[in-house]
């Protein structure tokens, strides 16, 4: 077992940096990346049972370099090859943006997060291209059958084609906001992993765990970079209470209502450690804030015990630097614990419009919780019910289903 786990770790890092030599010689990132998945599998199957060779990299490399030669030989792919020979050629070494410590995994990373795409996409052909998972693991994870999410990868390969992308950095005045994009799909994965959308699962630890490594490789080759250590820090200090966040059954056990000797006290260290750098080091952004807001909440010895007036003084702070229906949410519960949440409850009906909050079971969920606050039984377990019927997260269901049975 444990030389299986050696080797899949071995396999995710090695990943992005056999595609990236492949790229680099050949061109065509959907065929080099194809060709590397084909190797990976290979290695899976053969190296817990004869061992890693002494060359890893090399050993892939050349397993992928075959798989691509062969593919390039029939009549087919030639044809194809000569309808896009213009497409995915690698660029000249100029065109690149200098980043500290820059290697092939970044350049890959970018490009999966590619803006063309979308971010059902993004995730997607990150999580198998710099990921090393297989279409069949990911498709696990987001609750899809594996030719959905098959093609889905092929697709978006085929979109970034189009869109004459070049197996290069974003230049310099591209990086700052392709960043962005990056931060938002590896935080999308964490959530995903953290509060599973669907199915009978609370979190997957294994997407979590994915997403915490990703980031801290991007940390590693852009060190200077704040939003991606409050990123990283971020996804540390939410991690950190996910032992005591489900019950010996599975169900969902609210913050306050956690056993905090559960918490990872060391995840905790390094994420506090991690934000109060990054606050320091200048202006800060939104996952700096969030981190610190997580900061503060893990810190508490208990949950009366929290700085609700601290938090409530950073979400005005993130209202400013990422103003969103999401973060207003989020504040209501703030605004609720220092202020009443008759306070938080109005600040509530302002979402009440807000189209982005239609689809999901947060709004009800909250205004539920700050309706029982407040006194208002009826009303809280019919907003508890609603919330229920919105999410198709299992545990989540039975949790607010709960809440409002207890109401009567």
């Amino acid at each position: 077992m444990k030389d299986d786990r050696q080797v899949e770790g071995l396999l995710r890092e090695l990943a992005p940096q056999v595609i990236g030599l492949l790229v680099r010689k050949h061109g065509q990132f959907d065929a080099c990346e194809d060709a590397v998945q084909e190797a990976l599998l290979s290695a899976a199957q053969q190296w817990p049972v004869q061992g890693i060779p002494d060359s890893p990299k090399s050993w892939l490399a050349t397993v992928a370099s075959r798989r691509l030669v062969d593919e390039w030989r029939s009549e087919s792919a030639r044809r194809r090859r000569e309808e896009n020979s213009a497409l995915m050629e690698p660029a000249g070494a100029g065109a690149t943006a200098t980043v500290s410590g820059s290697d092939d995994t970044l350049t890959v990373l970018f490009l999966c997060c590619h803006p063309s795409l979308s971010a059902p996409s993004q995730l997607a052909l990150t999580l198998r291209a710099v990921g090393g998972l297989t279409t069949g693991e990911i498709a696990n994870a987001f609750l899809v059958p594996e030719s959905t999410l098959a093609q889905r990868i092929s697709r978006a390969k085929q979109t970034i084609k189009k869109a004459g992308a070049e197996f290069v950095l974003p230049p310099a005045a591209e990086l700052a906001e392709r960043l962005r994009v990056v931060l938002q799909v590896l935080y999308l994965i964490f959530n995903e992993g953290y509060t599973t959308s669907g199915g009978p699962d609370l979190h997957r630890a294994d997407l979590t765990a994915e997403a915490i490594r990703l980031t801290r490789l991007l940390r590693r080759l852009m060190p200077d970079e704040d939003e991606v250590t409050g990123l990283l820090a971020l996804m540390l200090l939410t991690d950190a209470r996910r032992a005591a966040r489900a019950g010996d059954d599975g169900s969902l056990v609210p913050l306050a209502e956690q056993d905090r000797s559960r918490w990872n006290a060391e995840m905790i260290a390094e994420g506090v450690s991690l934000v109060s750098g990054a606050l320091e080091a200048g202006p800060v952004g939104p996952y700096q804030v969030q981190a610190a807001i997580a900061a503060v909440h893990d810190e508490a010895p208990t949950a009366t015990g929290t700085d609700w007036s601290q938090i409530l003084a950073l979400y005005d702070v993130l209202e400013k630097v990422s103003p969103g229906p999401v973060v207003t949410l989020n504040r209501a519960v703030a605004v609720a614990e220092v202020n009443g949440p008759e306070a938080g409850l109005e600040l509530l009906a302002t979402l009440d419009d807000d189209s982005r909050m239609n689809q999901t079971h947060r709004l009800d969920s909250v205004r539920g919780h700050l309706l029982e606050l407040a006194g208002g039984t009826g009303a809280a377990r019919e907003a508890y019910l609603r919330a229920a019927a919105k999410t198709a997260s299992e545990p989540e269901k039975q949790y607010l289903t709960r809440r409002a049975e207890r109401l009567g």
